[in-house]
Order: structure tokens, then sequence, then C-alpha cells
């Protein structure tokens, strides 16, 4: 069993799927490092939500999903989502990984299963769920299009 370089990345000579650059006990030390709270997209939308005079509370265990951010007196929780995780269909969120295929896409679709469950379970005990994706996180303008509608709906519930 040989393996060509193409460039940075190795394939195999015979199936031609891309192959690990780490060893499975390095990549087992990334894959743990990933972190499903205080992610990045997740702080940008905390710290306008914050700077726009709302507070919330963080990781609520005792709802359905453990929404990022509740605002409990306006009945309100927003998920901040990874595309690639939770499939959305945008750029980041379509590509599978090569390797092990089976397991991702049941991992992925099952992420998204879950989180439509979740939806439906905060739906029907009267909360009000919001979204905001990773890829909406990366340019200024669709992130402040996104935050400002859940600042309506916070603001609303205010008066």
């Amino acid at each position: 069993m040989g393996y060509c370089i193409d460039g940075l990345l190795l394939r195999c000579v015979h199936c031609d799927e891309m192959t690990d650059v780490h060893t499975p006990e390095q990549r087992s030390f990334n894959m743990s490092r990933i972190s499903g709270r205080d992610t990045k997209p997740e702080m940008l939308v905390r710290r306008m939500i914050h700077a726009a005079g709302f507070r919330y509370r963080l990781h609520v265990k005792d709802l359905p999903g453990k929404p990022d951010l509740v605002f409990p007196k306006a009945r309100l929780v927003l998920f901040v989502h990874g595309c690639f995780w939770h499939m959305h269909k945008c750029k980041y969120g379509k590509p599978a990984p090569a390797n092990n295929r089976d397991f991702w896409a049941q991992k992925r679709a099952g992420n998204a299963d879950r989180d439509k469950r979740n939806r439906k379970a905060l739906q029907a005990a009267g909360w009000r769920v919001a979204e905001i994706w990773e890829c909406q996180t990366k340019e200024a303008a669709k992130l402040e299009k996104q935050v400002s509608k859940v600042l309506a709906v916070l603001q609303e519930a205010r008066t």
C-alpha cells in the first residue's frame, strides 16, 4: 500500500481517499479540545447582546438542548450553531469528511435531528427559539442583521 503526495495532502494510491496526517492519538486529542460552549461565534453574539444592555443566562441545563443564551423574561432562547456540526445549508455546513463517512453522516444527521426535537420541545413549553449560524458571524453586516432580530424581540418583551 503506497501513498503519493498531492500538494500537501496525502492520498491513498489505491482508493483515492484522504489519509489523516495525524496519529489516532493526536486526532483524538485535537477532537477532545473542540468545545461546545464559549466558541468564537457564540462570544461575538454574546458581546453584541450584552453591549445592547440585555442580560441572559448561559447553557441552562433544565431546558431541552441547553440553549446557548436564555432570556427568561422574554421566554426566548438563542442557539449559536456551528455550520459543520449542525449541517447548515451553507458552504461551511455542506462538506462532509472523506474519511469515516458513515460515522460522520450519522453524527451530523443526529445533531440536526436533535436540534429539531429540542426546538419543538421548547416551543411546546412556550419558548421562542432563535438561531444564529456560524456563517452569519463571519461578516459584521450579517451578524448585525441577525442580532438585531433578536434584540427586537427582547425590546418588545421589555415593554
